[in-house]
């Protein structure tokens, strides 16, 4: 693998972490919404990984890319409070299926994932710049 094909795939490694920041900020920001049917009703998203191969450039390097965000397979969950004022005619509100705590862990392995590749471009760039270095 050539040295400047790192910083495409470290690039694409952050691109794909900072949707995968995005999608868990978004399930934060909305693990508290109440609904009244569960079909209005919140659920959260995940994005979907996959190595893109790209042979023509080098058959050793794979980028990230996000094949596709999908909803939480999770039921929603009811809550009985009939003084609700989203409260259907059973008394039930609906709440999006979002585990704060697994967001939260998502969240800090997402920014760690994203850490990592900016010291992977960090340490390729110093590693170039002594290189040329031995030159003179």
């Amino acid at each position: 693998m050539s040295l400047y094909r790192i910083f495409d795939v470290a690039g694409s490694g952050m691109s794909a972490q900072t949707v995968r920041l995005n999608t868990t900020a978004s399930n934060m920001a909305n693990a508290d919404s109440v609904s009244s049917s569960v079909n209005q009703t919140y659920r959260g998203r995940h994005p979907i990984f996959s190595a893109l191969l790209d042979k023509a450039k080098d058959p050793a390097g794979a980028e990230v890319q996000v094949s596709a965000i999908v909803e939480s397979p999770a039921p929603v969950r009811m809550e009985y409070r009939p003084d609700h004022p989203l409260a259907n005619a059973q008394g039930y509100i609906y709440l999006p299926n979002i585990n704060p705590a697994e967001e939260l862990a998502n969240m800090i392995s997402a920014s760690r994932s994203y850490q990592d590749d900016v010291e992977v471009m960090n340490t390729s760039k110093q590693l170039m710049s002594r290189t040329l270095e031995l030159g003179r």
